[in-house]
């Protein structure tokens, strides 16, 4: 029995080794609107988000997998690009871990309007009835 566990176990190991990095990609987004996919890196890559700045206002993000040695550097982007007209500036800042350049989280609730939400509802419930 226990050598049908260690085997068990000891094939699951190889296929979490083996698994690949996966990040969320975005080719391009404006403010804080940005169409993801996951994508899967490949070796020597890591997630990153990239933010700048388009024609001094219009923040530009992309997401995706960057070549470590890329991390946390800020590149200009040309149009067209073999011109000296610099269209916006990014940042690429990595980050390490499966999925970890995640879009931000929805606002958090506090716990007394959750609650008075709650007991409202059962209130409701309970009249109705």
């Amino acid at each position: 029995m226990n050598r049908i566990i260690l085997g068990i176990f000891a094939v699951t190991m190889c296929f979490a080794i083996g698994q690949a990095l996966q990040c969320y990609k975005c080719d391009i987004g404006l403010w804080d609107v940005c169409y993801t996919t996951k994508t899967t890196c490949g070796a020597n890559e890591q997630c990153y988000t990239g933010v700048g700045k388009a024609a001094g206002f219009i923040q530009v993000r992309m997401k995706g997998c960057l070549a470590s040695a890329e991390c946390n550097k800020t590149s200009d982007v040309n149009f067209p690009t073999d011109s000296n007209t610099t269209v916006y500036s990014m940042t690429k800042t990595c980050c390490e871990g499966e999925l970890c350049n995640a879009a931000p989280g929805l606002p958090r609730m506090g716990t007394l309007p959750l609650a008075l939400a709650t007991l409202l509802t059962l209130l409701t419930a309970k009249a109705l009835v």
